[in-house]
């Protein structure tokens, strides 16, 4: 288990099952997350807690990730911190989609459904694993 991440992953995702899969398989990869229901809980949570990557659900209510990514980026740029890796999570996986992503200001991407190994290599591109 890599304990220096494993409490500092936040995954945003409103859908119950798709939170309760992304945790079973990063628990299975060593790691705990703290879950975000909307874009307004991440902010939130953000103001509590240090993360070291967030998998972002593009789809929420209250405030979607796109939004979400933006009010992080200007937050960052503010306070002069490093910019956190965000990953888009998203079931559209067009072309126009991906560049909606970066353009928010997501780092990476990850079509849902998706399986560990894809998981598995986003984290270790991040160097969380």
């Amino acid at each position: 288990m890599n304990d220096q991440a494993s409490n500092n992953i936040l995954l945003a995702e409103d859908n119950i099952f798709n939170q309760k899969v992304t945790l079973a398989m990063l628990k299975k990869l060593g790691f705990q997350a703290d879950v975000a229901k909307n874009g307004q809980e991440v902010l939130d949570k953000m103001e509590q807690n240090n993360y070291a990557i967030i998998f972002m659900d593009c789809e929420m209510p209250v405030m979607d990730g796109f939004v979400a990514t933006e009010k992080i980026r200007e937050m960052e740029k503010t306070k002069g911190q490093p910019t956190m890796p965000i990953v888009a999570m998203t079931a559209h996986s067009s072309l126009e989609d991906r560049q909606r992503c970066e353009q928010s200001g997501m780092n990476d991407y990850i079509a849902k459904p998706f399986k560990i190994d894809a998981l598995q290599e986003v984290l270790s591109h991040w160097k969380l694993l």
